[in-house]
C-alpha cells in the first residue's frame, strides 16, 4: 500500500482544518487503512486541543440509533453547530466495508456543509465501534467539528467500549423489546451516562421508563465519579429529542466542572495508546513466531502458555 508523503500529510491536514470534506474524508481513510506514513499524518493533527463535545450513541438493534443520531444532528444544526458523525457499521464478509451504511439513514443532511457523515466498519473489532473510531475522531476535531456522534454497531452486550471513546454516552432502549431485562443482563447502566427510552410514543413506554428509573434508584451501575445517571424520553422519528438534549447539555456543564472532562479524556488517550501498542506488539509477534512453534503446540509437544512465554521471550531478546 502506498502510504501518504509528508507534502501529502501537511496538504490534506491544512484543507481538512478548513473544512473541505474531501480532505477529512480522505485523512479517515488513511487511519481506517493504516496506510504507511499514518505517523506522520496524526503527528500533523497533533497540537489541536480537542473542543468538540464527543457523544456515543449505542444500544441495542432496532431502537432507532441511527434516527436518534440523524435527530440530534439536526437540533445541533439548528444551534449553528458543525456536526460529524461516526456510524459503525457491521462488516461485508466479502468486501470488508460497511454493511448497512448509515448514510443511507440520514439522507436528510446529506447536502448541508456544516454535517459529515462517515459509515465505518467494525472489521471485526468487538466492542461496538471500529478499532480506527478514536484515530477518525481526531481528525474531526482537527477538522473544527463543535460536535462528534459516535454510533455504534449495535450487537447487544458487548457494546462496552464506546463509553471510553465518548464524554457522554448516551444508551437507548425502547418499549416492548424487553429492555429492563435487557439492562440488568448487559450491565447497560454501568456504561450509560445518559439513559434514553426511544420510541416513547409506543404502548409500555411509561413502563419502561418506571422500571429502569427504579433500577438507577437502586444504584445500579452508579457511576464512580458521582454523575447521576438521567432517565429520559424521545421520539426520534420525530424528531422529538429536547429531553435529550437537555440532558447532553447538564452533562456537558457537569463534565467543564473540576476536572471531569480532563480526567474523562486523559482515560481515552491512555486506552489509545494502549491499543496502538498492542496492536504493534501483536503484529510484530505474529512476523516473528516460527511457524514450529505452531507446529509444537498443534502436536501437543508444548502447551500454549509455554509457547507464548517462548514467543515473547525470544521478541524480548531480539534488536
Amino acid at each position: 500500500m502506498t502510504g501518504p508523503t509528508p507534502t501529502d500529510a501537511r496538504s490534506l491536514v491544512d484543507r481538512a482544518r478548513q473544512g473541505e470534506p474531501r480532505a477529512v474524508a480522505r485523512l479517515i481513510s488513511w487511519v481506517e487503512d493504516g496506510a504507511p506514513g499514518l505517523a506522520e499524518v496524526m503527528a500533523e493533527l497533533s497540537g489541536v486541543d480537542g473542543t468538540a463535545y464527543v457523544i456515543g450513541v449505542t444500544g441495542s438493534p432496532g431502537v432507532g440509533k441511527s434516527t436518534a443520531t440523524s435527530a440530534l444532528v439536526a437540533a445541533y444544526r439548528a444551534r449553528g453547530d458543525r456536526v460529524g458523525v461516526i456510524a459503525v457499521d457491521p462488516t461485508s464478509p466479502f468486501s470488508g466495508g460497511a454493511l448497512l451504511g448509515d448514510r443511507i439513514r440520514m439522507q436528510q443532511h446529506a447536502t448541508d456543509p456544516g454535517v459529515f457523515i462517515r459509515s465505518m466498519a467494525s472489521r471485526g473489532h468487538l466492542g461496538g465501534i471500529a478499532a480506527a473510531t478514536p484515530q477518525a475522531m481526531r481528525v474531526l476535531e482537527a477538522a473544527g467539528f463543535d460536535v462528534v456522534i459516535v454510533e455504534t454497531v449495535g450487537v447487544g452486550q458487548s457494546e462496552v467500549e464506546v463509553a471510553g471513546a465518548a464524554d457522554s454516552t448516551v444508551v437507548l432502549l425502547a418499549p416492548g423489546m424487553g429492555d429492563g431485562i435487557q439492562a440488568a443482563k448487559a450491565g447497560i447502566l454501568e456504561v450509560a451516562d445518559i439513559l434514553c427510552v426511544n420510541k416513547a410514543d409506543r404502548d409500555g413506554a411509561d413502563a419502561t421508563v418506571r422500571e429502569i428509573r427504579h433500577m438507577v434508584t437502586l444504584g445500579a451501575g452508579a457511576p464512580a465519579d458521582g454523575w447521576q445517571v438521567p432517565v429520559v424520553t424521545s421520539v426520534a422519528s420525530r424528531g422529538e429529542v429536547d429531553d435529550l438534549m437537555a440532558a447532553l447539555d447538564a452533562r456537558r456543564t457537569w463534565l467543564a466542572e473540576g476536572d471531569h472532562l480532563r480526567e474523562r479524556r486523559r482515560q481515552r488517550a491512555a486506552a489509545e495508546i494502549l491499543a496502538l501498542a498492542a496492536g504493534r506488539v501483536r503484529h510484530r509477534l505474529a512476523e516473528r513466531m516460527p511457524p514450529t512453534l505452531a507446529d509444537d503446540v498443534a502436536s501437543g509437544r508444548i502447551d500454549p502458555y509455554s509457547a507464548a512465554e517462548a514467543l515473547l521471550a525470544d521478541d524480548r531478546m531480539s534488536p
